[in-house]
């Protein structure tokens, strides 16, 4: 096991904290998206510091961060760029869209058109935009946090399940405790707390961790007990529509950056269970008779957990 990783880990969370109070799970959740590669949708009230954690974090990894509010009348060429006719050289020039940057923050992503979501979809896949039959590839790192209100429906437009698919991992955030919004209250009182947060990695760094992370040991138990948890939400009587072969992926890619945050070079159980439920949820289709008795998705996820047996592999290692 790297040190020199979990330390660095350990002292951007450290920033991150500083300006986001009393969420310290979530905050190791978004860490280990990023660090995995992986996209994050926070579904929340407002004022509860989505947009500060955002912030938070591109301040801590000094990566080149964008930020936009989505509204029905944000064209996909405001995303992705577009072509102008440039007729000083007589030729089309490309004009990069707001997307081009490491950290693209996408506000309210609910209440923009069906159109300019789906001009999400290949950058946060492929990691690259296609304008005019030209492919123009996006820089690394390159994660995308997305907001949504999951109050006040009027004027949104549901996420396809096909982008649903594309987050690894969806998160509420929820009110803080009464001693943390004292704490809140306090550390706004003169200042923003943003203003505390230092940079303490870089985009290399980062690129570093995520080759790290990857290269993770994962057992063959492990990996046959992470399909059969996605084979037994798509076999649920309560479930539509299952957890897809991407969302397996995911929740494989996580649980080693979790291994990595608690100090090891392999992969155990609890790893899994721990993050399911984040990687799984916004996966999951219920059918009407889940409907009916007001099952929802965590019920699937919890009762899924129970049913498949949990492979003998513990702190022993490989």
């Amino acid at each position: 096991m790297n040190n020199n990783y979990s330390a660095k880990i350990n002292s951007i969370l450290s920033e991150v904290k500083k300006a986001v109070i009393g969420k310290d799970q979530i905050i190791v959740k978004v860490l280990l998206a990023i660090l995995c590669k992986g996209h994050v949708l926070i579904e929340d009230i407002p004022g509860v510091g989505k947009t500060t954690l955002a912030l938070a974090f591109s301040k801590a990894l000094s990566l080149e961060h964008n930020r936009m509010q989505f509204t029905p009348d944000v064209l996909p060429s405001d995303v992705t760029g577009f072509n102008v006719y440039n007729k000083a050289i007589g030729k089309f020039e490309f004009r990069p869209g707001v997307a081009f940057c490491n950290l693209f923050l996408a506000d309210e992503i609910n209440r923009t058109s069906s159109k300019t979501q789906s001009a999400l979809l290949e950058l946060m896949e492929e990691k690259s935009i296609t304008v005019d039959g030209r492919t123009y590839k996006l820089p690394e790192p390159y994660i995308v946090i997305a907001t949504q209100n999951p109050i006040g429906s009027a004027g949104t437009h549901n996420l396809p399940d096909s982008q649903l698919d594309r987050f690894m991992i969806k998160l509420s955030m929820g009110y803080p405790d009464f001693s943390g919004e004292v704490s809140i209250l306090k550390s706004k009182y003169n200042a923003n707390p943003l203003d505390n947060v230092s940079a303490v990695a870089d985009a290399s760094t980062i690129i570093a961790l995520q080759e790290y992370i990857s290269n993770i040991y994962v057992d063959d138990r492990i990996y046959e007990y992470i399909v059969s948890l996605s084979a037994a939400t798509r076999n649920h009587p309560m479930v539509k529509l299952g957890v897809s072969p991407r969302g397996t992926l995911a929740l494989m890619q996580i649980a080693k950056g979790i291994a990595v945050a608690m100090g090891r070079d392999y992969v155990i159980p609890d790893d899994i269970t721990y993050i399911c439920r984040d990687v799984f949820e916004h996966r999951i289709m219920l059918n009407s008779k889940a409907k009916l008795s007001d099952v929802t998705a965590a019920d699937v996820i919890a009762d899924v957990i129970k049913s498949v047996p949990v492979p003998g592999i513990g702190s022993e290692g490989k």
